[in-house]
Formats: structure tokens, sequence, C-alpha cells
């Protein structure tokens, strides 16, 4: 029994996704597909543009086997820790053989290198690296002008394009966490195909278009304007299911209230500087936010408030979704050291897939949970709290979901497995 892992996002999951799939079926020869994905909110700082339980319902309708959540607390990180979390999982399930992703290069052996770099961090490379962001240069252009010094142009005709495109970055990430590891767990990369992961151009039946295009076109003109990208097996579950409830969009400045309120609940508490302590919240960043709190914005002009050219907008958003969160540079490190994950959540899985959930539950080094309500008797005070903020994340997308359509959902503590 052969099982590949896939960390993602779906947001939404689409043709691309579904391409991926099957490519790596295809090419491996596995006869399961598991999927990690991100919660109510991901790795850009921002909320996902349906919730998990819609998302994991069209995954596993296009042919994903068993749906993992990845802890909040990752899920919205940077990539090297969103990656990081994901094969930590993969790998302490025990089940999971390959890690398939896809990449713009399509070059696993060429992501190695580049991934064996960041690894040794040789001094030239830290040092190159130091004096970018000296200049004021981001931590991407910064990482991008340092690689230029290891790689040909035979190897890489376009140095800053390859070190700088996201699919390649979390490529790199998931073979330096597979490597510090030592994992047995072999990568498999597809070259992507389609639209760039930013690519904003008009939604076209006839090429795979970018999560990013599609979330704009649902914005803009609504998810019917997007079904050519939908699989037609996924694209059912956003008309509706039998409870009537209607999966609703959610956007960055639908948070807009909810982080005005926490600002304020913040400004007014008695520690000196209570805003420092959020993960990527760095104290030029905090002190930037403190001035500007009650020049009331939305999320998106909380955002243009705080940037500098030293910041990117994604790492501003990170820190403010870790505010609103209430995630910790200390909870963060306090997971990290605990190796990411506590307990393996699964989401939802396919009856066909009963074999494979067999065989997790016997080479899982972590908890599995299938019912909130009885996770109290199988993790630790550390694993409950990882899993209290999930709840919280959730519970909090759940109150904009009413704000938005005033459709309840059920909470964290009732919700059953999905089964398909």
């Amino acid at each position: 029994m052969k099982t590949i892992g896939i960390i993602a996002e779906y947001n939404p999951f689409h043709n691309g996704h579904l391409y991926l799939i099957n490519e790596l079926r295809a090419k491996t020869g596995a006869d399961f597909v598991v999927a990690a994905i991100s919660g109510d909110f991901v790795q850009r700082g921002k909320p996902a543009i349906y919730d998990k339980y819609t998302r994991t319902k069209m995954a596993l309708n296009a042919g994903i086997d068993l749906v993992f959540e990845l802890p909040a607390c990752f899920a919205t990180g940077s990539a090297e820790d969103f990656a990081a979390c994901g094969v930590a999982l993969f790998d302490r399930l025990g089940a999971v053989d390959m890690l398939g992703f896809g990449s713009e290069a399509g070059d696993r052996e060429l992501l190695s290198r580049a991934a064996g770099l960041l690894v040794r961090e040789p001094e030239e490379f830290a040092q190159t690296l130091q004096v970018h962001l000296k200049q004021g240069f981001s931590f991407p252009k910064a990482r991008a002008a340092a690689f230029r010094r290891y790689f040909s142009k035979t190897d890489v005709p376009d140095p800053d394009a390859f070190f700088s495109s996201p699919n390649n970055i979390l490529g790199i990430e998931y073979l330096k966490a597979l490597t510090r590891r030592g994992s047995s767990i072999e990568p498999v990369t597809i070259r992507r195909s389609g639209q760039g992961y930013h690519g904003m151009e008009p939604v076209k039946e006839d090429i795979f278009a970018s999560a990013s295009a599609i979330r704009k076109t649902i914005r803009e003109n609504g998810p019917s304007f997007v079904s050519g990208q939908i699989p037609k097996a996924a694209a059912g579950i956003l008309e509706g299911d039998a409870s009537g409830f209607s999966p609703v969009p959610v956007f960055s400045d639908d948070l807009t209230s909810l982080l005005n309120g926490r600002l304020l609940e913040l400004l007014h508490m008695e520690a000196s500087d209570p805003f420092s302590c959020f993960a990527d919240m760095s104290p030029e960043l905090a002190s930037r936010l403190r001035r500007n709190v009650l020049n009331f914005s939305s999320f998106s002009g909380r955002v243009l408030q705080l940037k500098t050219r030293g910041y990117t907008y994604t790492r501003i958003s990170r820190a403010l979704l870790h505010l609103l969160l209430g995630i910790t540079a200390e909870q963060a490190a306090r997971y990290k050291s605990l190796d990411y994950v506590c307990y393996g959540r699964i989401l939802g899985f396919r009856r066909q897939a009963a074999p494979l959930l067999g065989q997790i539950k016997r080479t899982s080094s972590i908890p599995l949970i299938t019912k909130t309500a009885r996770a109290h008797k199988v993790l630790d005070a550390d694993g409950l709290a990882m899993l209290q903020a999930d709840f919280h994340a959730s519970h909090l997308y759940q109150s904009v979901v009413f704000a938005k359509s005033g459709q309840s959902m059920p909470n964290e503590y009732t919700r059953s497995v999905i089964v398909c």
C-alpha cells in the first residue's frame, strides 16, 4: 500500500489541484492520497475564502482520500513553518511514503540543491543575506539575491524568478524540512501548469486559473463565474448541502470589526507593549501599529498603515492575523519545540480509505482526533492548548460567516468528521 501526502490550502479547490492529484497518482502509482490542509485561515495571513469543512468536502469529492487539519499556529505561519508543520504531521503519522507538490521548476534535484544550501547555510551565504537585509530588501528578495551566488545561468537562467516563485519556495521548504528530519518520505514534484500563482488575469475556460484569480472573480462576480475552474465533483458543494447551509465567501476586510475591536482591547491593557508579543509582530511593526490604532481602517487598510520597504504585505497580514487570533511568538516557539504537531485532527475521509485509517492508527506516534468532545482524554496540556487555539480560530471565522449571512454553523465541539 503506497500513500502520498499533499500539504495544501485548497483556497478554493480548483482544476489545478485536481491536475496535481492525477499527475501524482499516475507518476507514483499511489493507492491513497492524503491532504494536510489549512483550517479557516491561511498562510498569507488571510481568512480562507470558504470554511475548512466546505473545502474538505470539495477535496474529498474530487479524489483526496483523507484530510487532516494543519494547526492554526503554523497554517498561518511563514513558508518555513507551514512546510515544517505539514512534513512533521506526515512523518509522525508513520504511513505516508511520499510527499507530492507542484512547483514552477518541476525539477526536484535543483530544488534539493537549494534546500541543501539552506540547511548548511555557509557563512558566505548568511553574510550575503544579511547585507541585503540591511540594505532594506524584504527577506524573500534578500534570500533570492544570496542564492544567485551559488547557481549558474545554465542551472537557473532567471534566479530572481526561480527563487521568488511561491511554489518553488514552498517546495524548497518541504525538502529542507524532510532533510532536517532525516525523514524517509520521498519527495515528488510536478511542474505547475496554468496561470502563475499570483496571476490575476480574467478567468478563462481553457487554462488553469490561479487561486488568486478565482478568489478575485468570486469576490467581484460570485462563484457561478468560476464554475469552469472547479471540478464538477467539487463545484456542487458551493451550492449548499442538505442542511440548508450555503458556503459563504470570506475576505480579509470581513475581519475589520474584529481586528479593530481587538486592537482597542489591547491598547487599554496595562502591559507597556501589548502588541509585540504576537507571532511575526516585530518591535518596529508593533510601534507603528500602536501609533495608528485610533486611525481606524479596514484590515487591508491596516496593512497599508504598517507597510515599509523591509516588510512584505504577507508578513504584515500574518502579524495582524496572529494578533487577532491570539497566537503569540512564545506559543509558536513552544509548539516548535514539541515538533510542530501534538495530534492529527481528521476533518474527513472517503470510505474506501478505511485500510489507510487502520494503518495510521497502528503507526501514528501522535493521537488522532476524530471526536473533539473527547480530545481531553487523549491530549496533554500542550495538545489541548493547541487544539483550543484551532477552535478559537474557527469560531471567529464562523462568527464572520454569521455576520455576513445569518447562517449558523455547527461549532467545533459538535461538528462530526465528514465521511464520503
